[in-house]
């Protein structure tokens, strides 16, 4: 279940399909940065890793074109969405109903933010 942390960022558990169509879903911790204007993932809850672990993957929002249920894609991925960034689908696995249509709620609302946002600078040339 996301949950907001003390840095007022959305974090948590999900799977992630790191090599695009290879079906292996991995567990990883989330971190949702509005502020960094990114969607990290750790090995584990970085509190929990030795000081100076690096990240696995990392994707910034601007990025992100749209986040949806997948489990019509993916029928044997429980609880699974898709992200589309790019030429690429990362497709995650939620633990839950609950769970999956949170993910997407917040992800959706982060990219619309930015996008938002973007468009605000562009629109009044302040964007440097």
């Amino acid at each position: 279940m996301p949950y907001v942390d003390r840095q007022n960022r959305i974090c948590g558990f999900l799977d992630i399909e790191e090599n695009e169509n290879s079906g292996k879903f991995l567990r990883r911790y989330f971190i949702l940065d509005t502020r960094e204007d990114s969607f990290v993932w750790y090995m584990d809850n970085p509190q929990n890793l030795p000081s100076g672990s690096s990240r696995v993957g990392a994707i910034k929002l601007t990025y992100i074109s749209k986040v949806s249920d997948a489990t019509k894609l993916r029928p044997k991925a429980e609880f699974c969405f898709v992200m589309n960034a790019g030429m690429r689908k990362y497709f995650l696995q939620a633990n839950d109903q609950q769970d999956l249509v949170e993910w997407v709620n917040v992800l959706n609302k982060a990219i619309k933010i930015t996008v938002s946002i973007c468009f605000y600078f562009f629109k009044f040339n302040i964007w440097k």
